[in-house]
């Protein structure tokens, strides 16, 4: 396997990539993260127990760089478990690291790929649809639709403070047979009126709730009070039991450029949602309802 170049520092600059959150995708995330493990294969241990330590040490700070990302930390987890107690040697830890790597990625990136083919049976010629924030899934799953002769109008809201909505529109816009609109998000309820459905990405499911991009939750309840059936869609690998979701609050700067006396201001990444507000939710595994 030709992993390219890898130098000493590629963890720690995914760390910092994820942590600063200039990787949209959660599915991305988690590949990069498995992928700069390889950083191992090129340092030099003594001992298996060594390696292991150093795997395990690089494992949580990857993990713990994004602790809201359910399919980084089921990726992380996965590596783990498949090298931890089962290598003979280091040479023998390592091929199986690498080896890992390729499969942990290859599952992500499959998963997401079969959540969006399920989707895109379920997108029919002539849908008006509405989508929220930036998801590869999502845009996949309505790319899927498009090649395969529906005509589609796409919604899109702007989402705000890091309007992720405009990078959507640009890449629903270069697609053949979709017409692309885009507002604002207080005008959700606007377009909603002709919607048939709301499509949206996972960030992650579990204990009943449903977290997403900070403006779900708005949108899924605006939705339902008009009668508009919501659609996540993403890996069964975000959907995680037993997972404690921390949201992250970003700079202030996103929402205000100069500070205001006296005005203590709010940026949550994530919005919470009650499963049961879903109608639908598609994975490679299949749907839900």
């Amino acid at each position: 396997m030709n992993w390219g170049t890898h130098p000493y520092g590629m963890i720690d600059e995914t760390v910092a990539e994820i942590r600063a959150m200039r990787t949209h995708s959660t599915s991305a995330v988690a590949v990069k993260a498995t992928r700069a493990l390889a950083d191992l294969l090129d340092r030099e241990y003594r001992t298996v127990d060594e390696f292991e330590r150093d795997l395990e040490h690089n494992a949580g700070v990857l993990r713990r760089s994004n602790p809201s990302h359910a399919a980084l930390h089921n990726a992380m987890r996965d590596v783990e478990r498949s090298i931890i107690g089962e290598a003979t040697s280091v040479e023998d830890a390592k091929q199986r690291l690498e080896e890992t790597i390729d499969r942990v990625a290859d599952d992500i990136e499959t998963a997401k790929g079969k959540a969006a083919a399920n989707a895109a049976e379920h997108i029919e010629d002539g849908d008006t649809l509405l989508v929220h924030d930036y998801s590869t899934t999502v845009l996949e799953s309505i790319e899927n639709a498009a090649r395969d002769g529906a005509h589609l109008t796409v919604y899109v809201t702007e989402a705000r403070p890091r309007t992720l909505g405009r990078k959507t529109a640009r890449v629903l816009a270069g697609i053949a047979r979709v017409d692309t609109r885009m507002v604002v998000d207080s005008a959700m309820g606007y377009a909603l009126r002709d919607c048939d459905r709301v499509l949206l990405g996972i960030t992650c499911m579990t204990g009943g709730t449903y977290y997403n991009r900070v403006g779900t939750f708005p949108l899924v309840v605006t939705a339902h009070e008009l009668g508009v059936p919501v659609t996540a869609i993403g890996s069964g690998a975000k959907q995680i039991e037993e997972f404690r979701f921390e949201n992250e609050f970003r700079d202030a700067v996103e929402v205000m450029r100069e500070p205001v006396e006296d005005v203590t201001i709010e940026n949550p990444s994530y919005d919470a949602t009650p499963i049961g507000m879903i109608d639908t939710v598609i994975t490679d595994d299949g749907v839900a309802e």
